[in-house]
This record gives structure tokens, sequence and C-alpha cells, in this order.
């Protein structure tokens, strides 16, 4: 008499990661239409630095300033495509499924850091650079 095999293998089973492409393609679908909230929270902040300061901000509407915005504004869109350098290779661990609900977590902390900065910055750097209608400078 012979022993009978088994139906079930011991071993665990494993599947390969998603393609790259499809992970890419899972973290544009994500964080491109959370780029809108970011830009909102940080346009909010600045519009109310100048709304709340009006008369000093008054004179700093000329097209050197608002080229400097621009470009300010660029540099925080740039640093929120870290967001891939994270996203990305975390979905090819493990973690992949938790990461995909939990990621908001990482759009909220990163949103309120850059908050932080884009507050900061007007505050310490923009502010007192903006010479007030009588011509000084803060």
């Amino acid at each position: 008499m012979g022993i009978p095999e088994s139906t079930s293998t011991s071993s665990p089973v494993t599947s390969s990661p998603p393609p790259f492409g499809e992970i890419f393609t899972d973290a544009i679908r994500y964080w491109e239409p959370r780029r809108i909230g970011y830009n909102g929270v940080l346009a909010l902040i600045v519009l109310g630095w100048v709304v709340f300061t009006w008369p000093h901000f008054r004179s700093a509407f000329t097209w050197s300033f608002l080229l400097l915005m621009f470009v300010l504004a660029v540099l925080a869109n740039v640093c929120y495509c870290a967001a891939y350098l994270v996203d990305v290779p975390v979905q090819y661990s493990s973690y992949r499924d938790s990461w995909r609900r939990r990621r908001w977590l990482f759009w909220l902390v990163g949103t309120l850091f850059a908050a932080a900065i884009a507050f900061y910055w007007v505050a310490d750097e923009i502010y007192p650079a903006v010479a007030p209608l009588t011509g000084r400078r803060a």
C-alpha cells in the first residue's frame, strides 16, 4: 500500500507584483486629482495673506513679483511629485493593499507640511520684502 498523496500544497502562494504601468497608472489616478486640493490649500494661504494685509501687498502687484509667485507655485508642484517617489515603491511591497487604503494620510501630512512652509515663506520672506505704500521697506 502506498501513502496517499496530499491534494493541497503547503507552499505559500506567491503572486507576482503588478506591472510598472499598472502601478504608475494607479498612482497617477490617485495623486493627480488631489493636486487640485493641494494647490487650493496653498492658494488660500497666499490669498489670505494678501487679503488680510492688503495695503501692504498693493505695491507687490508687478510683473516681476507675479513671475516670482509663478516660479514658487511651480516649485511647490514639483515638490508634490515627491509623492510618486514614495507611492510607487510601496506599491511593489507587501504593504500595497494597506498603503492604498491609507495613503490619504500621506496626502494630508504632506499638504499640511507644504501649508506650513508656504505660511512661513510668506510671513518671513515675502511679506518683509514687499515695500509698503509709504515706500519704506518693512
